[in-house]
């Protein structure tokens, strides 16, 4: 009997060693997978949608707890960007606690699909931390943004006014992709687009690598143009600009100019046999468009009226999520539409959530960027660098489009940036060589024992 007894008690230390290696898989493609699910379902703003992405979220987390019952010991990989989370969480508790919402139901539907944000985050973070996860990663969201991108081409050539061609508009909009708003479309490819164009500049893969990321980018990159959005097309540039900076940091001269210059003439050619006359129109109207809208657009207006809500609830604001039923109460232009969004992040953060929320944004990303520049460094060489550079790259071209659209409204971009922004911001990943010798732990890295299981 106790030989018995010993036999299944090893058999069960198997069973926990061979399972735990396959529930951090599940883990890693799970919570890329719930990101990469979003786009594909209208962007993730529908209830169907958000539910998924609460509950996959929830699930996900179950299955971390079990990896760590099962490894019987509690890992969590520290970043710094938990702690102004955790701080906006708190703000919102307390909206909800003192009753400061003007509406709880829609505060309450908020902070449920902002947990979902938080919780996708913290698995992103415990469960990428190789070199070799980034870099499987980073060949499925080439292939994931270059086939979005072939899909809205496909659908700008033959629309029929239905997404995927068979799914009718309810309210009607100006569909790219699989999305019903074509700033929405371009703020994901702002996300996604560094991912290939960074890698197609690195000498982290071979040659034919290289040049089919960099044709992925320059496809992602055209589609941005073709949406039409200008503040898609302003964002790439920003994107393109700090990237320059890097590039002439590295001082790699000849082949980069080369690289570039051949990335450019690919991007003007298919601009040029794809967009045409419509495309000239766009942009050529930018300027003028610009001026309506900063003399007297319907978005200025919504700016100085989001402005008049923030000044009558300056600390706590109207509560999270509030803002579509809030307005119609300050709104001093007549329209037929729904203004369901204040058409500027930043603004309706501040009317949703006082000087306190905003200055718990702005905690964040002072946090992020102090933690990210430093590690860019040689981005050309190492893997952190590259995956910092490209994360950091998204970030930025959101928070420039941000100004102009509501993309952090929209449940698909706004998960991708806050998971984004935790891996720019975490530590350094593993380099292949460490995995056959597990790490000491470190003050990014905590670790608490669980009770003996038997």
């Amino acid at each position: 009997m106790p030989a018995r007894r010993k036999q299944s008690r090893k058999l069960t230390e198997s069973d926990r060693r061979a399972l735990s290696p396959r529930l951090g898989e599940l883990l890693l493609y799970g919570t890329f997978g719930l990101l990469l699910f979003g786009p594909l379902a209208f962007g993730g703003v529908q209830p169907w949608a958000v539910f998924v992405l609460e509950a996959g979220s929830v699930l996900l987390t179950l299955v971390w707890l079990a990896k760590q019952w099962l490894d019987r010991e509690l890992v969590i990989r520290w970043n710094p960007l938990f702690l102004p989370m955790a701080a906006f969480g708190l703000l919102i508790f307390l909206q909800l606690g003192l009753g400061s919402t003007a509406y709880r139901h829609d505060t309450v539907s908020g902070a449920l699909l902002y947990c979902a944000y938080a919780l996708l985050c913290f698995l992103s973070g415990q469960s990428l931390f190789r070199s070799a996860q980034a870099g499987k990663l980073a060949v499925i969201f080439c292939f994931y943004g270059f086939a979005l991108a072939a899909f809205a081409l496909l659908q700008g050539i033959a629309p029929n006014g239905k997404l995927y061609w068979f799914y009718p508009l309810s309210q009607g909009g100006w569909i790219y992709g699989p999305y019903v708003n074509h700033n929405h479309y371009a703020g994901l490819m702002e996300l996604l687009v560094p991912i290939p164009l960074v890698l197609s500049l690195t000498r982290l893969t071979e040659d034919k690598e290289r040049i089919a990321a960099g044709v992925a980018a320059a496809v992602m990159v055209v589609t941005i143009f073709l949406s039409g959005s200008r503040g898609g097309m302003l964002a790439i540039f920003v994107e393109l600009a700090v990237l320059a900076i890097f590039l002439f940091q590295q001082k790699r001269g000849v082949p980069v100019a080369i690289g570039l210059g051949a990335f450019a003439v690919v991007l003007v050619v298919m601009l040029t046999w794809l967009g045409g006359k419509e495309l000239t129109a766009r942009v050529s109207t930018i300027s003028t468009e610009s001026r309506t809208e900063i003399s007297g657009g319907m978005r200025s207006s919504i700016d100085r009226d989001t402005l008049h809500m923030f000044r009558q609830r300056p600390v706590l604001g109207w509560g999270l999520g509030t803002f579509p039923t809030v307005y119609p109460q300050f709104r001093t232009f007549y329209t037929n539409f729904f203004v369901n969004e204040a058409h500027n992040d930043y603004l309706q953060l501040l009317a949703e959530t006082g000087v306190l929320g905003f200055a718990t944004m702005i905690w964040f990303l002072i946090a992020l960027y102090r933690r990210a520049l430093p590690q860019i460094g040689h981005w050309m060489s190492e893997v952190n660098g590259a995956v910092t550079l490209a994360c950091t790259l998204s970030i930025s071209g959101i928070l420039v489009h941000s100004l102009f659209d509501f993309n952090l409204q929209i449940p698909a971009n706004a998960a991708l940036f806050y998971v984004f922004c935790v891996i720019a911001a975490a530590p350094p990943l593993f380099e292949r060589s460490r995995r056959r010798k597990p790490a000491a732990p470190s003050n990014e890295e905590h670790r608490l024992p669980t009770s003996e299981v038997v």
